[in-house]
C-alpha cells in the first residue's frame, strides 16, 4: 500500500526527529497548532502539489531570553514553545524544522517557505536573531543559508 504525502511527512519527521520518542521536543498536534498560529500565523507553511503536502516547515518567533535559554541547554524545546508569551514582541527566530519529500529537495522549496514566512514574521516583529538545533547536515546548512540570505545571525545549539 502507497502512503499518501501527509503519510510520508509524518513517516519523515519521525525518523529525523524521533519526537515520539523525546518528551523534550515538540511535537505538533492540534493543540499545538493553535498555539502557533496564536504566536504568529507565520509559524507553520507547507508546500502542496496535486496529491497533497510535499514539504512543511516550522519557525517560532521567541525572546532573545528564550532563545539564550535554549541554546545554554537550560529549557528543552518544547519548554521553549511553552514559554514564549502570546502577544509579544519577539526578536529572535527559531528555525525549528523543514521537512521535504525526497524527490521534491533540492529545489528550492524550504529556502522560498522560509524566507517568506520570516518576511511576514519580521513587518510585525523586530528579529534581530535566527538560531536552530540541526539534526541533520543539510538543516545545519539550511539554516546558515537563511541567515545569509536574510542578513540575520544565526546562532547554534
Amino acid at each position: 500500500m502507497l502512503l499518501t504525502n501527509y503519510q510520508r511527512l509524518i513517516k519523515l519527521a519521525e525518523e529525523t526527529f524521533a519526537m515520539n520518542s523525546d518528551s523534550s521536543q515538540i511535537s505538533v498536534n492540534e493543540e499545538v497548532r493553535e498555539r502557533l498560529i496564536r504566536i504568529h500565523p507565520a509559524t507553520l507553511s507547507e508546500f502542496r502539489d496535486e496529491n497533497g503536502p510535499v514539504a512543511w516547515l516550522l519557525v517560532i518567533p521567541t525572546t532573545i531570553e528564550l532563545m539564550n535559554r535554549f541554546l545554554s541547554k537550560e529549557i528543552t524545546e518544547k519548554e521553549l514553545f511553552e514559554f514564549t508569551p502570546l502577544n509579544a514582541s519577539y526578536d529572535a527566530l527559531y528555525l525549528c524544522s523543514g521537512l521535504v519529500l525526497e524527490e521534491y529537495r533540492r529545489k528550492g522549496i524550504i529556502r522560498q517557505l522560509a524566507l517568506k514566512a520570516i518576511e511576514d514574521i519580521r513587518k510585525d516583529h523586530p528579529i534581530r536573531f535566527l538560531f536552530n538545533w540541526a539534526f541533520t547536515k543539510e538543516g545545519d546548512l539550511a539554516a546558515e543559508a537563511l541567515a545569509k540570505w536574510t542578513g540575520l545571525p544565526l546562532q547554534k545549539r
